[in-house]
C-alpha cells in the first residue's frame, strides 16, 4: 500500500512539474514537457528522468527534484494521519492543486485563469461536503470581497505613497489573482471558516515580510516595495485549518 501510495505521489508530482512548466507561457496543455530554460520541448523520457535539455544542455531546475520527492512524503503522511473532514482521495486532489497554485505563483507571480477556474470548480464540490452550499457560497462571496477591499486599499496606497515620494511605483501589494484565490478558498473553508484563513494568512505573510526584510538589510540588498507572491500564505492560511489536526 505505502509503495502505491508513493508511486501516486510521484505522478502527481510529475503532472505538478509539468503544468507549472507550461501553464505560464503557453497557457494551455501541450503535447510535450518544455525547457525552462530555451524553451524548447523534452521528450517525455527525458523528463521524467531528469536528463538535460539537449538543446541548451542546462540542468533540471532543482524544484523538479524537489516535487518528486516531496509529493510522495506528503502523500504517505496524509495516509498515516488523515485529517478526517476529507476522504484520502479529496486530500491528494486539493494538495495537488495546492502545490501547483504555490509553484506558479513562487516562480512567475502569476495565478491563471484556467486554474482559478479549476480551483472555483474543486472548492465548490468540497466545500458543499464539508459545510453545505449555502456556507460554502457565502465563504466564497466573503473571502473574494474581502481580498478585493485589500486589493483596491493597497492600490489606493501604491498610488499615494508614488505622488508623496514624487516617484511611480510599479510593485503593487496585492494582484488580482489572489483575490481569485481567496474566493476558491473561501469557498474550500466556508462561512466563517474563511475568516480565520485569511487571518493565518495576513499573519504568516507578515512573520515573513518582516524576517525577509531584516535579512535584506542585514546582506545589504534591500530594496523597499519589493514583490513578495502571497499565494503561499494564502494556502498556508487555508492548509492549517484543513490539515493540522484540531
Amino acid at each position: 500500500m505505502e509503495i502505491g501510495i508513493a508511486m501516486i505521489g510521484l505522478i502527481c508530482g510529475l503532472g505538478v512539474n509539468y503544468l507549472s512548466d507550461v501553464l505560464p507561457i503557453h497557457r494551455k496543455l501541450v503535447s510535450q514537457p518544455i525547457c525552462t530554460h530555451c524553451g524548447m520541448t523534452i521528450s517525455w523520457k527525458d523528463y521524467i528522468l531528469f536528463k538535460p535539455c539537449k538543446n541548451c544542455h542546462q540542468d533540471r531546475w532543482v524544484r523538479n527534484k524537489i516535487i518528486a520527492i516531496l509529493m510522495p512524503v506528503v502523500f504517505l503522511a496524509v495516509w498515516y494521519f488523515p485529517n478526517g473532514r476529507l476522504s484520502y482521495i479529496e486530500n491528494v486532489l486539493l494538495i495537488t492543486y495546492f502545490f501547483l497554485i504555490g509553484i506558479i505563483d513562487l516562480e512567475h507571480r502569476l495565478i491563471l485563469h484556467p486554474t482559478s477556474i479549476l480551483g472555483a470548480a474543486i472548492g465548490l464540490f468540497l466545500g458543499v461536503r464539508m459545510h453545505g452550499l449555502m456556507a460554502t457560497l457565502i465563504g466564497g462571496a466573503a473571502g473574494f470581497t474581502i481580498m478585493f477591499v485589500l486589493y483596491y486599499l493597497g492600490g489606493v496606497f501604491t498610488k499615494l505613497l508614488g505622488k508623496w515620494r514624487g516617484e511611480e511605483i510599479e510593485e503593487i501589494p496585492l494582484g488580482f489573482g489572489d483575490v481569485n484565490l481567496s474566493g476558491v478558498l473561501g469557498l474550500i473553508l466556508g462561512w466563517p471558516g474563511v475568516t480565520a484563513g485569511l487571518l493565518f494568512a495576513i499573519l504568516a505573510g507578515g512573520i515573513f515580510s518582516g524576517f525577509y526584510i531584516v535579512v535584506q538589510k542585514l546582506l545589504g540588498r534591500y530594496q523597499a516595495f519589493s514583490a513578495i507572491p502571497y499565494a503561499p500564505f494564502l494556502l498556508i492560511g487555508c492548509s492549517i485549518l484543513l490539515f493540522v489536526p484540531k
